[in-house]
């Protein structure tokens, strides 16, 4: 008679392959149709299969409630956690109708998506010197850069598009995440995508090309650090702990003169409708730790505002590398995912999600 542990190592590949193959079908054809639909029953199916990932997910849905927990502490019940988890699940899902409903002139997205603060946006660029949007991994922040974009703001992002650099990523991996995802979110930008990996001087040079072209540039700052780039984090106050965090959205301010508005983006209670909101100016006066705290306290409220919405709660590596749970022993992996071909779902899943933008 076999041991159940042996079962156990027979059923885990099996688990995952139907996790691979039901995340191919979602993104390259359930989602694609849905979005097609009337809004209110693509984001009801896009609940729908979010609900199922809660309950077959089981390891993913577990990370998500202890995080919860680990971090934000006593600010709700265990059963508040588990209902944060379900909705994380439903939002990771819903960001795919968000993608695609991005199609043509983004029209299908923007009559869901108010945009408050638009003003603001408008004043910066009227002084000249272009304007930075700093926002979070919360909520489709890269469909809304993509949104703003279309709605005739000449935008470029800063992020990692660390799928194409990975050694274990596989070609299919990358048409997949290029075929499913990326392309119809950087067609809606004004420059390609700012790639700010370790060793790449010429950053810099390009957002400050773009700022200077009056443009906008983006960028989310709430991504863990890479190791190549610890000597460059500060320690700032973050989700109650000191967080460990890059305040390039500061530097290039003050190398450009640009000033940084907060950006963030919220689902309503339907699902289907959004709120984009844009700041006023943040001060940049001051030191740089205590400049760059200002961005984080925004970063830190929109969090706790939404906090199902927040990409990092399944990846606890990331975390661990952010300073907000305990250093990872030295045996975990790196925070930076090696994809490989047996677990496409890990790919398709931060499609809507992480998107383009790491750092």
């Amino acid at each position: 008679m076999p041991s159940s542990h042996g079962y156990e190592m027979r059923i885990k590949p099996m688990e995952r392959l139907l996790r691979s193959a039901e995340g191919v079908v979602y993104w390259l054809v359930v989602a694609p149709l849905a979005a097609c639909l009337p809004a209110s029953l693509a984001y009801r199916i896009a609940c729908w299969r979010g609900d199922l990932c809660f309950r077959y997910r089981a390891e993913k849905r577990s990370d998500v409630v202890l995080n919860l927990g680990r971090v934000l502490g006593n600010e709700f019940s265990a059963g508040g956690a588990e209902g944060l988890a379900r909705e994380f699940f439903r939002m990771q899902s819903c960001e795919a109708i968000d993608v695609m409903r991005l199609r043509g002139r983004a029209r299908a997205l923007g009559k869901l998506v108010e945009i408050r603060g638009r003003e603001q946006l408008d004043a910066a660029l009227a002084a000249g010197r272009g304007a930075i949007l700093c926002t979070a991994h919360v909520g489709s922040f890269s469909s809304a850069f993509s949104l703003l974009h279309a709605s005739g703001y000449p935008l470029t992002a800063i992020g990692r598009t660390y799928w194409n650099y990975g050694a274990d990523t596989s070609r299919i991996e990358r048409w997949l995440w290029d075929f499913a995802c990326a392309r119809r979110l950087l067609r809606h930008r004004q420059r390609p995508n700012i790639e700010p990996w370790p060793g790449r001087l010429q950053v810099a040079a390009q957002a400050a090309a773009a700022l200077r072209a009056n443009e906008v540039v983006a960028i989310a700052s709430d991504a863990p650090p890479l190791e190549a780039d610890q000597a460059r984090a500060v320690n700032v106050s973050f989700l109650g702990r000191q967080a460990t965090l890059l305040p390039g959205v500061m530097g290039l301010a003050r190398l450009t003169g640009a000033p940084v508005l907060m950006m963030f983006i919220y689902r309503s209670p339907d699902r289907r409708h959004q709120f984009l909101e844009i700041s006023p100016p943040v001060s940049t006066e001051g030191e740089v730790v205590k400049a760059f705290g200002r961005c984080v306290a925004a970063m830190d409220a929109a969090v706790r505002r939404s906090p199902a919405e927040w990409f990092y709660w399944a990846n606890t590596e990331d975390l661990s590398s952010l300073g907000l749970l305990p250093a990872a022993s030295p045996t975990t992996a790196p925070a930076v995912p090696q994809l490989s071909f047996a677990e496409p779902p890990a790919l398709l899943e931060e499609l809507g999600s992480s998107s383009d933008q790491r750092g």
